[in-house]
């Protein structure tokens, strides 16, 4: 939706300045809960969009042999885009196919928008039914795919900085001397069912790594106390805190204990398994005094959005705590209110820039408002009052009156 313009530059000569968009590489739960509540966006549909949607990222790469790495990135843009854009603007299946198109160009395993819609056609089709990519069945939706790859890319931010957990993960499981074919091989499908939550927006590269591995290390029974904080994996060392990596784990058991037949690693454990784990990091959080939701660093404890740690905010929103304020990622010199997002309103009310660079944009926002400034100065002026001068003016005034 198009912003409203502010009295400044209804009245501004010449060209408008056009807004910034700034990419945002982390975007943490309150931001998200916020765009969703924009959206209109129900807990459950927004549950089965993404669950949906990443499930078909993952056969259809899978058919494709293409790379974990091309995997991470297409989930990332199918998640953002999904916070920009109501679910009644798209079809989920082609913002999925349209995420995996662009990750593929990103992370130079270039596959044709044909080759995606074929190889999920092929996944479907029965003996004898296969078809190829030149098959003209397909000729008018690879179209639509192309057309909301530009979509992909506003949605982002034209941020092409991606994290991939699962190089990391690989070493440090060699560190902690994980079985390959046991606990190895659970912490890789636990990072790929960390895709299916919001999580990967949200943490950096080592707290993804250190928290499958740790949940890895829970789920097969081994003494936790050598693998939290401790060795290879130490917090300080990778610049991380106990709140992240428990903000991680306790959303992967939401995906588990909700959506566990979705998962990879959930049908493979008892419903009571993952609850248990979830008790007692439940208790180590409350004793730790450890919130469930990191938040941005402007956000005070009341506007934080969080909840009692374990449980899940219905509609992603916390009927009992205000909406956390937005982020302020849209900038434009001269405007009073910056929108809400800038993204597809190019050409009706001025340019949209990307920025990856957030000091920058705002030093560029402080330079150019100095030359849409109104300045307006305020005199003072004395007059004199001469009461002689009024007194000969209403004498004449009253012998003429007299006459």
């Amino acid at each position: 939706m198009a912003p409203v313009a502010s009295p400044s530059e209804r009245d501004r000569v010449g060209p408008h300045p056009s807004y910034i968009e700034i990419a945002k590489p982390y975007i943490l739960q309150s931001r998200m809960q916020k765009c969703l509540f924009e959206l209109s966006m129900t807990d459950a549909k927004e549950d089965a969009l993404r669950l949906q949607g990443v499930a078909w990222i993952d056969q259809v790469r899978r058919a494709l042999q293409l790379p974990i790495r091309t995997f991470n990135t297409a989930v990332i843009y199918y998640h953002k885009f999904r916070l920009l854009h109501a679910d009644n603007e798209y079809n989920w299946a082609d913002a999925a196919a349209a995420a995996l198109f662009t990750a593929c160009k990103i992370e130079d395993t270039l596959k044709k928008s044909r080759e995606i819609l074929c190889a999920h056609w092929n996944l479907k089709a029965g003996p004898g039914e296969s078809l190829s990519s030149d098959d003209p069945r397909f000729e008018s939706h690879s179209k639509l795919i192309i057309g909301l790859e530009r979509l992909m890319l506003e949605s982002a931010g034209f941020d092409f900085r991606n994290r991939y957990p699962q190089k990391l993960m690989v070493k440090l499981a060699r560190a902690l001397k994980f079985s390959a074919n046991n606990e190895a091989k659970t912490t890789w499908n636990l990072s790929i069912d960390l895709y299916r939550t919001f999580a990967p927006l949200k943490q950096s590269t080592p707290t993804m790594a250190v928290a499958c591995l740790e949940l890895a290390a829970r789920l097969h029974g081994k003494d936790t106390t050598k693998f939290v904080d401790a060795g290879p994996v130490r917090y300080k060392q990778w610049a991380i805190t106990r709140a992240e990596v428990m903000e991680t784990l306790l959303d992967l058991l939401d995906l588990y204990t909700h959506h566990r037949s979705a998962t990879s690693v959930g049908p493979l454990y008892t419903l009571e398994h993952f609850i248990n784990i979830r008790i007692g990091l439940n208790q180590e959080a409350s004793a730790a005094n450890i919130p469930r939701y990191s938040k941005y660093a402007y956000e005070s404890a009341s506007d934080a959005g969080t909840t009692t740690n374990g449980l899940k905010p219905r509609n992603g929103i916390d009927p009992t705590s205000p909406l956390t304020p937005a982020t302020p990622s849209t900038l434009s010199p001269g405007t009073d209110h910056a929108p809400k997002s800038a993204i597809g309103i190019r050409g009706q009310n001025g340019t949209v820039r990307f920025m990856l660079d957030a000091a920058r944009a705002h030093g560029e926002r402080a330079e150019v408002e100095k030359y849409h400034k109104v300045e307006e100065e305020e005199y003072e002026v004395s007059v004199p009052d001469d009461t002689r001068a009024n007194d000969r003016e209403k004498e004449k005034a009253r012998v003429g009156r007299v006459r």
